[in-house]
């Protein structure tokens, strides 16, 4: 019989692996009732994106932006909060990068790309903090909150793009000094957009698994996120904790936002939506348990399952339609996970062992 932490452990690695299968599957079953080949069509996904250096650097070019929007969900999460406003925040943290590399085009690189990927940052963390702060002082639900403040970053960005920024639907490109893109890794991956963000992103990575396990700060966070009652009775402070964890959440997806903007288009155009790595990193979240190596890792597969997704149209005659569905049943089971940990969970209570 395995101890409680191996058996915690292998829940971690089995229980993503596990949703990862049914989404395949549930994606499998659509494509044979509408009469196609799932052998091919995810052959053509994942083969050319595996293969081909240029769309694996996309695919985890993609996975960049993921890995922060997840790392964000998963710092508000682990508090006890559900921040619905990565991708407000994302999207403010994108413009005012852009923005101030527009108003600096002569900063010497090496002082103009800290800095604008900080003003991202803090943007992303001011906006979430809004409703961080509505709910520790005032009790306001912060999904409905971080909802209407990602359609107000939406507007806002439209109309500061269109009025402000630019004369039409687009900023002009940033200059030299402010791109995040570095040579040998372009020339690696054939030319992809694959940039400083990703390494960045392994950062942000190690530095959310110091803080929350090493750090009194990510104790206290985790230990509200438990029982707030009884971290109030224990000494800390409720409204601090939760205030630092929108913060930080936000933070995270504000870098997202800005790397996007420096890194994948250089500048910033209006659009018709939120941007959707805001919602994904949810899934990619979810997916890793709250363990920032396992969400980084999710947010490669969920890369490579997007960029791929693009293949099965001409590789396996899937409609681009249909092949968004699919991608959208394997995002399903991802981010619905936790059905798969309480019935596995449960199995295991009831059996006394794996």
């Amino acid at each position: 019989m395995f101890k409680a932490e191996n058996r915690n452990l292998l829940h971690a690695i089995i229980i993503p692996l596990i949703a990862i299968v049914f989404g395949f599957i549930l994606g499998a079953l659509i494509m044979l009732f509408f009469g196609y080949s799932p052998l091919d069509a995810y052959n053509a996904m994942l083969s050319n994106v595996l293969t081909n250096p240029y769309f694996f650097g996309e695919a985890l070019r993609q996975a960049t932006v993921l890995t922060l929007t997840g790392l964000g969900f998963n710092m508000a999460y682990q508090a006890g909060f559900f921040n619905i406003g990565l991708s407000g925040q994302l999207l403010m943290g994108w413009l005012f990068a852009i923005w101030f590399a527009l108003l600096f085009p002569d900063m010497p690189k090496i002082l103009a790309v800290p800095v604008f990927l900080l003003v991202g940052l803090v943007i992303g963390a001011l906006w979430a903090g809004i409703a961080g702060f509505l709910r520790a002082y005032f009790g306001t639900n912060e999904v409905i909150v971080t909802i209407m403040l990602n359609y107000t970053a939406l507007h806002f960005s439209n109309y500061m793009i269109r009025n402000v920024l630019a004369t039409g639907n687009r900023t002009e490109i940033v200059g030299e000094n402010a791109s995040l893109a570095l040579g040998f890794l372009t020339n690696l991956t054939a030319g992809s957009r694959l940039n400083l963000g990703f390494f960045l992103a392994i950062l942000c990575v190690v530095l959310f698994w110091f803080l929350m396990k090493q750090t009194t700060a990510g104790f206290e966070l985790r230990a509200v996120g438990l029982n707030s009652d009884a971290a109030e009775y224990a000494g800390m402070s409720t409204k601090k904790n939760i205030i630092l964890a929108m913060v930080l959440s936000g933070a995270l997806a504000g870098l997202g936002g800005a790397i996007h903007g420096l890194g994948t288009f250089r500048n910033i155009f209006v659009q018709s939506a939120l941007p959707q790595e805001g919602f994904d990193g949810i899934a990619v979240g979810l997916l890793g348990l709250g363990n920032p190596f396992g969400t980084f890792l999710s947010a490669i597969l969920l890369g490579i399952l997007n960029i791929g997704a693009g293949f099965m149209p001409n590789g396996a005659g899937v409609p681009d339609e249909l092949a968004d569905v699919i991608v959208a049943g394997i995002i399903f089971f991802i981010g619905a996970n936790y059905i798969i940990r309480r019935l596995f969970t449960r199995s295991s209570k009831k059996g006394g062992q794996i």
